[in-house]
């Protein structure tokens, strides 16, 4: 290790990483190794470290950040940040990159090769090989040329996967909620709903993002619908396809096989749902290889070496996945956060992508380089409903691969407040939905002032409840009921009329101590007889 007190920033290396990924770090910074799984040595390395490189191995949590004094990045080459404390990184002031795009081609060959194993019973016939037998006739398998495939998601990997597909001569439907039909149809694939994909296909790989919605999105009542003949695949999230479900379907005959790389529980054996999985002949089981690979690996190298060398240049960092760090003027920081976070809400109330975007920041800060700002926003928007991780980097390439048209405007002067930002959009049906907040007090704590075209002031948490009704007597007291039954308290609200006439069209906001089910915002539109009642999460 070099002698310390070195006048260039120091790098150092927790584990072993490629010589190309070395190379691209250049000779402006010191590199130095360390063994990141010896915590002792560690936390001596990391004490003059500017910037600290990761795979999985190495657990980087707030003793570490207390050790490193001069620390400014964290660099995880992969997609996943399970070993990276990313709260106690931003109160330390430092900033954690990763490289969302690293694995997405070899996903997406691994989900063409499951589909072409489940297919010929590959798995089956090399374990009977292996075992001394020749079962060529019980092993005849189904060709895949003419068949047709579903893609459920269809995001940068499932884009992929169609692309590789077409080859075969397949044919392809696609479902997803926020799908650019466009591109659906510049690779050949028809957008549908999702029952009529699984009535239709012979082969369904799934390629969502896991939250509450679509956790369990392909269950009993989807392989109701399928051919005896269907095959489905998993390399994305584990828990989108309801295991149980999927155990009853192949053990009875309902649909053909399965393969899987991915699990509720890892191993599978550690979960009930999933070991029943291990009894079945019909299925092909993966222990989660979708970015195992030596090119995803170097990829995932290369691309943080490039990312560290923004960081300690002081420039805004792509792939960063917080927003401690980077060129962004301290009048403009606070309003990154509160972006993202409109970001998400806009989505939660849009339902799906718009074909206009415009971000508009007005007041004081608009005077400044706002564009931090769009990109959180965009971040914000695609949180919840694409597979990858999304960053600064691949939000706007995001919208681009939707057919979204994003403009980002500043005017000098504000309304009411200081500064403000609003996300209005135009959806594909033509009409708007928008969301607009602040900063308030000394705190900069984030409020929200403005949903289409209602003016509020109240705090932008975590959980929202948002219904709209025609104004009326006691229809509060009946929502708070509801919300009362199911134990969720309300810690505030406000009513937000069009007018001042009896009657007007009100917009209600709760702000709740904990998440509100989908269902029961059903429950409660359908009871008041609400014409929207939208619950939403909003995480930062």
């Amino acid at each position: 290790m070099t002698a310390p007190n070195s006048p260039r920033p120091v790098v150092l290396l927790a584990e072993e990483l490629s010589p190309a990924t070395v190379e691209v770090l250049g000779p402006d910074v010191e590199v130095r190794s360390v063994d990141g799984t010896d915590r002792a040595a560690l936390l001596e390395a990391v004490r003059e470290a500017s910037a600290l490189l990761v795979r999985s191995a190495t657990q980087v949590d707030a003793e570490v950040f207390a050790a490193a004094p001069t620390l400014q990045v964290v660099a995880r080459a992969g997609v996943g940040l399970d070993n990276v404390d990313v709260p106690a990184a931003t109160a330390a002031g430092v900033m954690v990159i990763n490289a969302p795009t690293s694995n997405i081609t070899s996903a997406a060959e691994l989900a063409i090769a499951l589909i072409l194993a489940s297919l010929r019973n590959i798995g089956r016939a090399d374990a009977s090989v292996k075992a001394g037998r020749w079962d060529r006739k019980h092993l005849t398998g189904t060709e895949l040329h003419e068949k047709t495939v579903g893609i459920v998601g269809f995001g940068r990997i499932g884009q992929l996967v169609a692309e590789r597909l077409r080859p075969f001569g397949v044919h392809l439907l696609a479902y997803d909620p926020y799908v650019n039909r466009a591109r659906a149809a510049d690779l050949g694939a028809r957008v549908v709903e999702l029952d009529e994909l699984m009535r239709l296909a012979d082969v369904v790989t799934v390629h969502m993002p896991k939250t509450p919605e679509t956790t369990g999105m392909i269950g009993e009542a989807q392989f109701a619908l399928a051919k005896p003949s269907l095959h489905v695949v998993n390399a994305a999230r584990g828990g989108l396809i309801d295991e149980n479900a999927l155990y009853e379907a192949l053990s009875a005959g309902r649909i053909a096989g399965a393969a899987l790389d991915v699990y509720s529980s890892e191993p599978p054996s550690g979960s009930a749902s999933a070991s029943r999985l291990l009894e079945l002949e019909n299925i092909l089981l993966t222990p989660h290889l979708g970015a195992s690979t030596a090119e995803a690996q170097e990829k995932a190298g290369v691309a943080v070496a490039h990312s560290v060398r923004l960081a300690l240049a002081g420039e805004l960092v792509p792939d960063a996945v917080n927003v401690a760090g980077g060129a962004i003027d301290d009048a403009v920081r606070p309003g990154i956060g509160l972006a993202d976070r409109l970001g998400q809400l806009f989505t939660a109330l849009a339902g799906g992508s718009p074909e206009l975007l415009e971000i508009a920041v007005r007041g004081e800060i608009a005077s400044k380089d706002v564009t931090a700002i769009k990109l959180s926003a965009l971040r914000g928007m695609f949180r919840q409903v694409v597979t990858e991780q999304v960053s600064y980097v691949n939000a706007p390439v995001l919208a681009q691969e939707r057919g979204i048209r994003v403009e980002l405007l500043t005017e000098d002067a504000a309304d009411r407040f200081r500064s403000t930002i609003q996300l209005r959009g135009t959806l594909r049906d033509g009409s708007v939905v928008s969301v607009s907040g602040t900063l308030a007090g000394t705190e900069q704590a984030h409020k929200l002032i403005e949903v289409d075209g209602h003016e509020l002031d109240v705090p932008l948490s975590d959980h929202l409840l948002l219904i709209r009704y025609e104004d009326r007597p006691g229809l509060v007291g009946q929502y708070g009921a509801l919300l009362g039954q199911s134990q969720v308290n309300i810690a505030g609200m406000q009513v937000s009329r069009r007018s001042a006439e009896p009657g007007a069209e009100a917009l209600v906001v709760l702000t709740l101590d904990s998440p509100v089910s989908p269902e029961l915002a059903a429950h409660i539109g359908e009871t008041i007889g609400a014409h929207a009642c939208d619950a939403v999460d909003i995480s930062y």
